[in-house]
């Protein structure tokens, strides 16, 4: 059961809302005086505070500011009928997760507070997550500074604990298969075996035997019976990677599985149960696939109850200089030195366009590292392929050839344009965006006459 602090010097409102979050099922405390409030909420486990705006010695503001210099942890939504939206926006900047202006209808204020529990919930799923998969290489598809991979981490959070069929839909190299490790990790089933086959690596002649075994005699070669990738990943999860590639025929079969949790191995005539949950993942566009009839609508529609897409690394380039720095930490430690990018070697990569992705990302980081025996990777250490397509010289100009230095220059000063138009001129935001120090985004733009 969550508990709840209110604070409010109106004893009329704090006796209903105590009413109305006790019926809803929480345990509730209550204050008229903001001090008091602030002294108990540093002192007592909360998990969400109610606080008034407006109110006598101390304001709401001003227990919100000693709250969280305090270390309080619990999520502060303020109430007040006064301000408007300034002083939604002065509450956030001080650090409350949400605002609910007076008056309010019960429904709204339990929506909220349900809602600011269901964030806590999955940042807290996902933060464990990422602990789990720190130590593997495969972390990679974890680390998630762009909006588009927050959300695909909370579709993680949110499914981990079903059984429920997901489909994992991206480009080569976007990490489908570390997503589908972390669900596995993450839910009931994280004891159980974790299979991961790729469809398309098999013949089809051996794929069926390969997934559903065979019993002794079933073909030349079946000296015994063998279980099949189902019957192993029995309790667990079974990841079809590349699913798209799976034969018509298979197909069939496939779902007949995920109706009746029953497979029957190659030359058998008894089936078994398996209780497996099921993720797909595939670079193709299935529903176009199956428009076309190179794959089953009725396997589709059963595969495609939950879809997570994780877009290519072009497309979230905020992730790109942390990726980088994930993948100099974990090269470096395979080779037994220190290992990180200068700031201008992040440049020179968030400008990349990187078609293989997050895998070609860390290749190239560890083919740098290998060449190289710098503990600090600059950009001429990744290589003289550019970065995009190449800036050609005008044909009045002298030299037939564009040097690795005017390369890099001309990807710095086109990152740098693309942050700062993409965060509308604030500086701050694009240093970060870029991943370097605001002191070398201004040293940058100096240096390339960017205002």
């Amino acid at each position: 059961m969550s508990r709840v602090l209110v604070v409010d010097d109106e004893p009329g409102l704090r006796q209903s809302l105590g009413l109305l979050l006790a019926d809803a099922g929480y345990d509730v405390a209550a204050e008229g005086n903001g001090a008091k409030a602030l002294a108990r909420a540093l002192a007592e486990p909360f998990d969400l505070v109610l606080c008034d705006v407006r109110m006598p010695d101390m304001d709401g503001l001003a227990f919100l500011r000693g709250y969280v210099s305090g270390g309080g942890s619990a999520l502060v939504i303020m109430m007040s009928a006064y301000g408007g939206e300034e002083a939604a926006l002065a509450a956030m900047k001080e650090g409350a997760y949400d605002y609910i202006p007076k008056p309010f209808r019960p429904d709204e204020v339990v929506l909220t507070l349900r809602k600011a529990e269901e964030r806590e919930r999955l940042g807290r799923t996902i933060a464990t997550l990422r602990a789990q998969l720190d130590s593997s290489p495969a972390s990679r598809a974890l680390i998630a500074e762009s909006r588009a991979m927050r959300q695909a981490l909370e579709l993680v959070a949110r499914v981990a604990e079903h059984k429920t069929t997901v489909l994992i839909t991206g480009e080569r190299g976007t990490g489908k298969e570390v997503i589908a490790q972390a669900i596995h990790r993450a839910s009931p089933r994280a004891a159980q075996a974790f299979v991961a086959v790729n469809c398309a690596a098999i013949p089809d002649t051996l794929l069926e035997s390969e997934l559903f075994g065979y019993v002794k005699g079933a073909f030349t070669g079946a000296a015994g019976d063998r279980p099949g990738l189902f019957e192993q990943a029995d309790g667990g999860t079974l990841l079809l990677d590349e699913i798209g590639e799976l034969p018509l025929p298979l197909q069939a079969k496939l779902l007949r599985v995920l109706q009746e949790s029953e497979i029957r191995r190659v030359g058998d005539r008894r089936t078994r149960r398996v209780d497996v949950r099921l993720l797909a993942a595939t670079a193709k566009d299935l529903a176009g696939e199956a428009a076309a009839g190179r794959f089953r609508v009725d396997l589709f529609d059963r595969l495609n109850v939950v879809a997570i897409h994780l877009p290519p690394l072009a497309e979230r380039r905020e992730d790109i200089a942390p990726l980088a720095r994930h993948f100099a930490v974990q090269v470096g430690r395979r080779l037994g030195r220190p290992l990180a990018v200068s700031d201008e070697g992040l440049t020179w990569l968030v400008a990349e366009r990187w078609p293989g992705n997050a895998r070609e990302l860390e290749h190239a980081i560890e083919r740098a590292a290998v060449l190289s025996d710098k503990e600090i990777l600059e950009p001429a250490d990744f290589g003289p392929r550019p970065p995009s397509p190449s800036p050609q010289r005008g044909e009045g100009e002298p030299g037939g050839e564009v040097t690795l230095r005017e390369t890099v220059e001309e990807a710095e000063r086109r990152a740098i344009r693309g942050a700062l138009e993409a965060t509308r001129g604030n500086r701050r935001d694009a240093a970060k965006r870029l991943g370097v120090s605001l002191r070398t985004l201004f040293y940058k733009m100096d240096r390339y006459g960017l205002d």
